[in-house]
Order: C-alpha cells, then sequence, then structure tokens
C-alpha cells in the first residue's frame, strides 16, 4: 500500500486531499494544529501539532513516504492578508515549517514532495489593470509580491527547487489561484472572497444591501475544490516540476461575482462598495503550461461551484442561528 503524508490535512484543500487519495487506496498520515472543522478526517492516522517545531517534524516524516503534500502555511483572506498587522507571523511560520519538511523530505529521501505556492508571489506591478492581468508563469521575475505572504511564498517556491537541483528531491510547485467550496472557511476574519460573499448574502434580509471592499471592480479567477485536488494529483504524479498555475480563466470583478451570489440565492440585494483591503487590481490564472505539460486545465464554470458552495455556507449560516 502507497504512503502519503498530507501537512495542513486540518485545512480545506488539505481534507478534501486526504479524502481524494484515501479514495485511490492510499495510507495517509494527516497532520494539523486541528482537526478538519466541518467533518471527520479521512487519514488513517492524523496527528495534532506544530510544524514550526522540528520535533514534531522529525516525529511524523519518521521515514519513507511516497507522496508528500505541504499546504501547511500560516494565510487567510485579504482581511488577514493585506493588513500588514500579520506580516511577521506569516513569514516566521510558514518559513519555518517549509524549512523543517523539505530538509527532512530529502533525509528520508520521499518518493515526490508537493509544495503549494500562491498566486499572490507574482508581481504586483502586472496586475495593475483589472482587464487584462499577466499571471503567467514566467512573469515572476522581476520579483514584487503584493504582500509578505506572496514574498514568503517565493522563497519556499525556491526553497524547494534549490533542494531539487542539489540533493535530487523529487519536487512539485504549484502555484493555486482562489481555491474555494464546501467545507472551507466561512466566517472569522480568515475567509475568502467567495465565502465571504457568500456569508453577507445568506445572512443579508430581502432588500437589504451587503458591503463589498474597494471599488468591486478588482478582478479575479476562483477555482473550485474538486478541480484543484485533481489538478494536484495529475501534476505531483507527472514529469514537470514547476512552477504551475492550478488555477481557473474565468475571470470576473468582485462586483459581478458579488451579484452571480445573489442570482443564486433569488433575493432582491444591492451592493455597496466601501474602503477595505482589496491586494492587487487584477488577477486571472494563464493556464497554457498547464495544458501544454499534462493536456489538462479546469474547465467548471465558477457558476456551478458557486451554486454548491452558497448552498453550503445557507446552510452553516442557518444551524449558527439555530
Amino acid at each position: 500500500m502507497k504512503k502519503a503524508l498530507v501537512l495542513g490535512a486540518g485545512g480545506f484543500i488539505g481534507s478534501h486531499l486526504v479524502k481524494k487519495l484515501k479514495s485511490e487506496n492510499f495510507w495517509v498520515r494527516g497532520v494539523d494544529l486541528k482537526h478538519p472543522d466541518f467533518s471527520p478526517t479521512a487519514a488513517d492516522d492524523f496527528v495534532i501539532g506544530d510544524l514550526r517545531r522540528q520535533d514534531v517534524c522529525e516525529s511524523v516524516l519518521d521515514g519513507h513516504f511516497d507522496e508528500v503534500y505541504q499546504l501547511a502555511a500560516d494565510m487567510g483572506g485579504a482581511g488577514y492578508i493585506f493588513t500588514g498587522e500579520h506580516d511577521a507571523d506569516v513569514m516566521h511560520n510558514s518559513a519555518i515549517i517549509n524549512l523543517n519538511i523539505c530538509h527532512l523530505c530529502n533525509i528520508h529521501k520521499v518518493g515526490r514532495v508537493f509544495y503549494s505556492s500562491s498566486a499572490c508571489m507574482y508581481p504586483a506591478y502586472n496586475q495593475e489593470d483589472p482587464t487584462n492581468p499577466k499571471c503567467s508563469e514566467d512573469s515572476a521575475y522581476p520579483a514584487a509580491p503584493d504582500s509578505e505572504y506572496g514574498w514568503e511564498k517565493l522563497f519556499s517556491e525556491r526553497l524547494y527547487l534549490a533542494y531539487q537541483r542539489n540533493y535530487n528531491l523529487t519536487v512539485r510547485v504549484a502555484r493555486f489561484h482562489n481555491i474555494f467550496g464546501v467545507e472551507g472557511t466561512w466566517t472569522g476574519g480568515k475567509e475568502k472572497a467567495p465565502a465571504a460573499i457568500c456569508r453577507k448574502v445568506a445572512e443579508c434580509p430581502e432588500g437589504g444591501v451587503i458591503e463589498i471592499w474597494g471599488d468591486g471592480l478588482q478582478t479575479r479567477s476562483f477555482l473550485y475544490i474538486d478541480e484543484c485536488v485533481e489538478g494536484v494529483l495529475r501534476f505531483t504524479r507527472s514529469d514537470f516540476s514547476g512552477p504551475v498555475n492550478i488555477g481557473s480563466e474565468e475571470m470576473i470583478s468582485i462586483n459581478d461575482f458579488a451579484k452571480m451570489v445573489i442570482d443564486i440565492s433569488g433575493k432582491s440585494i444591492s451592493i455597496k462598495n466601501i474602503t477595505g483591503p482589496t491586494g492587487v487590481r487584477g488577477r486571472n490564472s494563464d493556464n497554457a503550461l498547464i495544458q501544454e505539460k499534462l493536456g489538462w486545465a479546469p474547465s467548471q464554470p465558477l457558476v456551478e461551484g458557486m451554486k454548491k458552495t452558497y448552498a453550503w455556507i445557507t446552510e452553516q449560516v442557518k444551524n449558527t442561528k439555530a
């Protein structure tokens, strides 16, 4: 039986990835500071542990694994990343985790290690036009991420790829573009735009108003969790090291995105744009490279994933009020 280690398995993407690996008959160990928030873990062995600690990393990465998925990071949505209030923690916590894990993956000669980077590492100067952002993989340099979160991601990409060059560690580096879906964080300050907007609409009474940060003309693309997991597994088992984008090319303005959620809800709600952290003006996945190297790219329409996500978050809101 093949063995997989999922770091950050209590998080949104990690918990879904564990379920998928179990469906493929892997023995899976999951590690996180917490259990998944919304359903029991599917992992064979789930360890509550702080991956900033070297002794914890040594206890969970204690031998050979066929596949290691490094998703653990200190992160959140715009309200967490772009205020600047958490910069030191974000950089310190995530960098220490990656330094620990990269070193141990090499010691135990794991089969291959997947590292989840982020589109936040792309230069802000290429994302000032909301109608025409440039996020092809080769546009990463000269580097100028829009946040310290992005700078740490860029550092860790280089760390893993350096281990591949110097120690023959088999590495796969992917840049996620706004992954969303059921069982994701939807309240508390670390939720991302899809969940935050779904929550606002679900809580808003008929004829009410929801607030959107910024002028709402900033653009993004969003990828449903099932396609993200599919892309991660295909890429990890491919012959290409990356970095590669894993995201949707269906770009939408935040105002239009909010209108999509309002339409799904069936309510009559208006939008009020207010001052708030927004990040870059435009960001959209460029899937030319993943299509070339894997013969695959995400294709599910955004509205299909949003229907599932809105229904799930509406249920969470109801349960919270009950």
